[in-house]
């Protein structure tokens, strides 16, 4: 998470909800960014999931495809406020 600067609250819903750092940096670099409620929030759809798939091979997505159902929420100053696993489809506001 090169120059990521972490919230405390980020780094504990991380650990509670086992999105591991390399998930982190695949939303990051892969995933959709859409704005909700002032912030930037990350996550992969199935287009993007497929395209996750073939950049970074097999053997690593096998590894992190069950965590890829997480968002990333992002604040105005490049910090990543949270972390969560999202249960249903992200709603556009």
């Amino acid at each position: 998470m090169n120059g990521l600067n972490l919230s405390a609250h980020a780094t504990t819903r991380m650990h509670q909800r086992g999105i591991r750092s390399e998930v982190v940096e695949a939303l990051l670099t892969y995933g959709r960014c859409e704005r909700s409620r002032g912030a930037d929030v990350y996550f992969v759809d199935r287009r993007t999931r497929e395209r996750v798939r073939e950049e970074i091979g097999g053997k690593r997505f096998a590894r992190i495809e069950k965590s890829l159902d997480a968002y990333l929420v992002v604040g105005e100053d490049g910090t990543l406020i949270t972390a969560a696993r999202s249960l249903r489809r992200f709603r556009r506001q």
